[in-house]
């Protein structure tokens, strides 16, 4: 391995960042479960994110994980009246449609059924919701195909003032998010409720905050930020979160996130790699390289840059070591030596969160840093965390979620809260504990 030397830490730097959803040092607001109030006859908005791969030419269902993941939210609704609030896709993708498959896929993981409006907040979705039965569930159309939920900007008022937003509270007896792969968002239906309503976390949304929280603020030692991929800014900024702040005892980095931090370490990586890298980091190119750069001046010795790498020649994997820099080849994947250096170093690990794979995974030439390195995750007895998105694919479809400690259902949201930015989501459900009069310390009152 190769380890950078560290320069004297910057003045003010327990000051940067965040840890967790706050900042550094100060206590947490609290965020309510279903476990803290009543639920049995209420009548409940349940925000889901079962946003799912569709069959271009069929519209039928390539995966359902996310309808499956909030069945335990809706297994402790059994006795409410439930309003389902979910989209599918944006306006102008093919994917784009309504929720009416979703409903039904639903109701056939729960064995019962699952009733479905074309509207969201109109005079039939109105009707729809007054009709309902305790033990009953209607889902709402693609809340995407309402105005105000693409376009409305601003504050938590400016949501809570939209007609999407006011219609349904009137009809409701309390808030539950379970849409936790959207909870960096600021739209209506994620945050309008948080002032009109109680709102409390579903069952995943709660399981995504406690082993997120666990990983970041009370990690068994040695804790291993190993974080790749193309988003190398936001890398980056996970990075100076967890090491700033002392989450992270090291980081070891991987796919672009490496070959930036080499390059700038003083490894020459090549004019095209460096040109992609700025490709994808695009406007943010100049921030991402100080950020880094001070990272590199301030604790090289925490980061772990890999010994070679696997370039690309002429279609071929050809393993170099970073000795043999500069190369005119695309690097697509950490050489051997890294690999194996990794590995173990993941299987000595307390607590391990990663983000992001080690290469050009879809071609199989080059998908031996990322597999390797999922494999040690599900070998170690660390507490792994593997972050949304690619990653949480990459281990479900290798059969290693079960082995893991937590897979992330959420990329952007993952990536943000381990980023320390403070999530709209979340911070809706902290205000509504507040707006709500809910003595934090002696517990909820029951709804």
């Amino acid at each position: 391995m190769l380890v950078l030397v560290l320069a004297n830490p910057r003045e003010g730097e327990a000051e940067r960042g965040m840890k967790n959803r706050r900042p550094f040092g100060e206590p947490m607001a609290k965020v309510l479960s279903l476990d803290d109030v009543n639920v049995d006859g209420k009548t409940v908005l349940l925000r889901v994110d079962i946003n799912s791969p569709l069959d271009p030419a069929t519209k039928t269902f390539l995966d359902v994980t996310r309808i499956r993941a909030i069945l335990p939210t809706l297994q402790k609704l059994s006795k409410a009246k439930v309003i389902l609030l979910a989209h599918q896709s944006r306006p102008g993708l093919d994917d784009f449609t309504s929720t009416l498959g979703h409903a039904r896929e639903l109701g056939r993981l729960l064995g019962r059924q699952v009733k479905w409006v074309d509207d969201i907040h109109g005079e039939k979705a109105m009707k729809a919701i007054e009709a309902l039965e305790v033990g009953q569930l209607l889902m709402l159309n693609n809340v995407r195909m309402d105005e105000e939920e693409v376009s409305v900007k601003g504050d938590m008022a400016a949501m809570a003032d939209t007609q999407l937003v006011q219609r349904l509270a009137s009809v409701a007896d309390m808030y539950v998010n379970d849409a936790f792969a959207c909870a960096h968002r600021s739209t209506p239906s994620i945050v309008g409720f948080a002032s009109l309503l109680p709102c409390v976390a579903g069952e995943l949304m709660n399981n995504e905050l406690s082993k997120l929280d666990q990983a970041l603020e009370s990690p068994k030692r040695p804790c291993l930020a190993v974080l790749g991929g193309v988003k190398v800014d936001d890398s980056i900024e996970v990075a100076e979160n967890m090491l700033r702040n002392g989450i992270a005892d090291a980081l070891w980095p991987t796919g672009g996130v490496a070959n930036l931090l080499l390059d700038l370490a003083g490894y020459d990586i090549g004019e095209g790699n460096r040109d992609f890298l700025k490709s994808q980091i695009g406007t943010k190119w100049p921030a991402t390289v100080r950020r880094a750069q001070e990272l590199i001046e301030d604790h090289g010795n925490k980061i772990h840059l890999p010994v070679d790498l696997a370039a690309n020649i002429e279609g071929n994997r050809v393993d170099l070591s970073i000795d043999d820099f500069p190369l005119d080849a695309p690097f697509h994947d950490l050489g051997l030596k890294s690999v194996v250096h990794l590995s173990t170093a993941i299987k000595q690990a307390g607590t391990v969160i990663l983000n992001g794979p080690a290469g050009v995974f879809e071609n199989n030439d080059f998908a031996l840093g990322t597999v390797e390195m999922l494999n040690a995750c599900a070998e170690s007895s660390a507490f792994a965390v593997m972050g949304g998105g690619h990653t949480a694919t990459l281990v479900t479809k290798r059969g290693l979620a079960s082995k893991m400690g937590h897979v992330s259902t959420g990329g952007g949201a993952c990536l943000d809260y381990i980023a320390g930015r403070p999530l709209p989501g979340v911070v809706s459900l902290e205000q509504s504990a507040v707006a709500f009069g809910i003595d934090i310390k002696a517990g909820p009152r029951k709804a």
